[in-house]
């Protein structure tokens, strides 16, 4: 079995696990997954009670992961969620009690309900996998992932995200409303006790580590290449864009590439690749014009509009050993 099969193989248990869990859903764990493999971290932007929290227990569950939630309110401090040193009367010394952001799957719930000292706290995290209390610097354990919540209706009171820091998340993802049927089996499943709880971990550290190292080495050809560029580009010389997509995204959209290849079982990127990921990876990195809000029009319609518009290369024939 080839690595990229490996990390097929890994994928399948994760998703597996989770699904006797959460119904449906399946695209929106292969988001997190290419997020986690490439040590990213997810935005998840949703109404209430559509099951983000029970997604992201899921999630570390799976993974055999600790896994803490920081309920994010106007009044918590960088210290209530990086820890503190208190003085030990009986030692003498001041010790470190740890904050809950020193997990592996921190669910950063209502983010945006929290003042900006407090989420630049957690975004200084999330980019530099470390935390500094009282001048020492620990770092974060490996892995690490943030999954952060806000409710996009729901804006009285909060703090709103700059596009510095929204540029921070790797993607962007929308749960989104259950259809008839699948709710129909969340009632059937949840009706006589808790799934979440008999859930047991399928993945090793070892093994998410050697995955993680893994998705690097999926080849990328220079069209696709080009087809990450155009598309990054466009979004800055649209006339309806204020701010364009930055580098960062650019190597987001084409490192994710890598990781949504290898969790489909191939060693090379394909266009669909690409495509499947311009929105969540793209659309919550652009600003719009003053005049393009005030006549309605939303981020995720513009990247749609540029995805029509930017030609899709002509995928290369390959034997049929390279795809995984």
């Amino acid at each position: 079995m080839d690595s990229m099969q490996v990390v097929s193989e890994l994928s399948k248990r994760v998703h597996t696990n989770i699904g006797h869990v959460m119904v449906g859903k399946a695209d929106v764990v292969d988001l997190l997954l290419v997020a986690l493999l490439c040590e990213g971290h997810a935005l998840l932007e949703d109404v209430p009670g559509i099951g983000k929290t029970t997604l992201a227990k899921s999630l570390a569950r799976s993974l055999g992961c600790v896994f803490s939630r920081i309920q994010f309110t106007p009044d918590l401090l960088p210290s209530d969620i990086t820890g503190v040193s208190v003085f030990n009367q009986r030692s003498g010394e001041f010790e470190y009690r740890a904050g809950p952001l020193l997990a592996q799957v921190v669910l950063a719930d209502e983010i945006n309900r929290a003042g900006p000292r407090t989420q630049s706290a957690l975004l200084e995290a999330m980019e530099e996998r470390q935390v500094t209390v009282d001048g020492v610097t620990r770092a974060l354990p490996f892995p690490f992932i943030v999954l952060a919540t806000q409710n996009p209706v729901e804006l009285e009171g909060t703090f709103p995200l700059p596009e510095a820091q929204l540029d921070r998340f790797f993607v962007r993802v929308a749960l989104g409303y259950p259809t008839r049927n699948e709710e129909r089996r969340i009632l059937q499943r949840f009706r006589t006790g808790q799934p979440l709880a008999d859930l047991k971990p399928q993945v090793e550290v070892d093994e998410l580590r050697n995955a993680a190292q893994a998705v690097r080495e999926v080849h990328v050809s220079p069209a696709i290449e080009d087809y990450v560029l155009d598309l990054v580009r466009a979004t800055r010389e649209d006339s309806t864009v204020l701010l364009g997509v930055s580098p960062r995204g650019a190597l987001a959209l084409y490192r994710g590439g890598q990781a949504l290849a290898a969790v489909r079982g191939r060693s090379f990127v394909r266009p669909d690749d690409v495509k499947a990921l311009a929105m969540p990876v793209l659309a919550h990195r652009i600003m719009l014009s003053a005049d393009a809000r005030l006549r309605g029009l939303t981020a995720t319609a513009v990247i749609e509009r540029l995805l029509g518009q930017v030609p899709v290369p002509v995928e290369e024939k390959r034997g049929a050993g390279k795809d995984g």
